[in-house]
């Protein structure tokens, strides 16, 4: 008879083998006979049925076949953990070597905690379906106190707007940024390999803006060569308290120019005109005039080439008269994220 592989077989195929083999040496047949007989070889024979000396039938019992199989997918409540862990932590506190969620960073998330190892695109194809998609992350202080910012949307800022309701007074956002020639925004199309160059002046100058906004629509500006002083900001609230025609609540951050004795003191002689409420420390993503500075350094400053600062400066200023215009793109700064600050 011809010998077979057995490895050949399926591994139920293998098992009957086995168990037939053992039952007739068992039964009294040589194991030479067997190997003629079942057409397998002596040292088959002979493995056989030392197993089954050693651990009896289950020792000679089918074992799966193949690499074992590892699960390729999350069920419903490992991808709602994975989910909430993206939204709610950083890889950091989760103690990956990673600082933003990649792809590459998920992976190894879903490893560590289900053994489920994919690819990357496999993992980009999950993140599309359970509706995420890779975004600029907000920057967020370190010094930041969470008990701070829940005091101030839960307590501080629903009174403010109850008291300035009361008085019939303008909710103002408030902020002041520098501007700077040399600032780059943006991307521009060019061949593989070859960074394209945008020419422009060696020259650097700055100058400064400070400006609020409302729920409704309005905007106030300031743009300026000087540095940004206390006698600045109360030149700038002089301004907001004429234009707005009524009591003014401006709510700015710390900066020092804000918490200034002069300003303190011009502040108390016109508390039927104004009133200074300060955000909590470290909390710009509070403010929604934040977005409208990003906008101008985006728009009016990072995509045109001034040729001095005073060009600069009538761009800037071009260009918020223009967004003056337009109560709509105003009320948009007020993004999902500040929408609690709307009127």
């Amino acid at each position: 008879m011809i010998k077979q592989d057995a490895r050949s077989l399926s591994s139920q195929a293998q098992e009957t083998l086995r168990r037939n083999v053992v039952a007739a040496v068992e039964g009294g047949m040589k194991q030479v006979e067997a190997v003629r007989v079942f057409g397998v070889s002596r040292a088959a024979v002979a493995k056989w049925m030392k197993q089954y000396g050693q651990g009896g039938v289950q020792a000679i019992k089918a074992r799966p076949q193949g690499r074992p199989k590892r699960p390729s997918r999350l069920v419903g409540w490992q991808a709602a953990q994975i989910v909430r862990a993206i939204t709610d932590r950083t890889p950091d506190q989760l103690k990956l070597p990673f600082v933003l969620w990649t792809r590459e960073a998920l992976g190894e998330l879903i490893a560590q905690r289900f053994g489920v190892r994919v690819s990357v695109m496999t993992v980009g194809r999950w993140l599309r379906r359970w509706g995420l998609t890779p975004q600029k992350p907000a920057r967020r202080a370190w010094e930041q106190n969470s008990r701070e910012v829940a005091h101030w949307l839960k307590v501080r800022y629903p009174r403010v707007r109850a008291e300035a309701k009361h008085e019939k007074a303008e909710i103002h956002w408030g902020d002041e940024m520098g501007l700077r020639s040399d600032h780059q925004a943006g991307t521009s199309y060019g061949r593989r390999g070859q960074t394209p160059v945008v020419p422009g002046t060696g020259q650097r100058w700055r100058a400064n803006m400070i400006s609020s906004i409302t729920g409704r629509g309005t905007l106030r500006f300031m743009v300026f060569k000087r540095r940004f002083t206390a006698d600045v900001f109360i030149e700038f609230m002089r301004r907001l308290i004429k234009s707005a025609g009524r009591k003014v609540y401006l709510i700015v951050d710390g900066h020092p120019a804000h918490k200034a004795r002069k300003v303190t003191q011009w502040l108390e002689q016109r508390k039927d005109q104004i009133r200074l409420i300060l955000l909590p420390a470290y909390s710009p993503d509070m403010n929604p005039d934040e977005f409208l500075n990003h906008d101008v350094k985006q728009n009016a400053v990072g995509r045109r080439r001034a040729s001095s600062q005073d060009d600069m400066i009538a761009d800037v200023r071009g260009y918020l008269r223009s967004t003056q215009k337009q109560p709509e793109i105003v009320q948009g700064y007020f993004t999902p994220s500040v929408r609690y600050a709307m009127e």
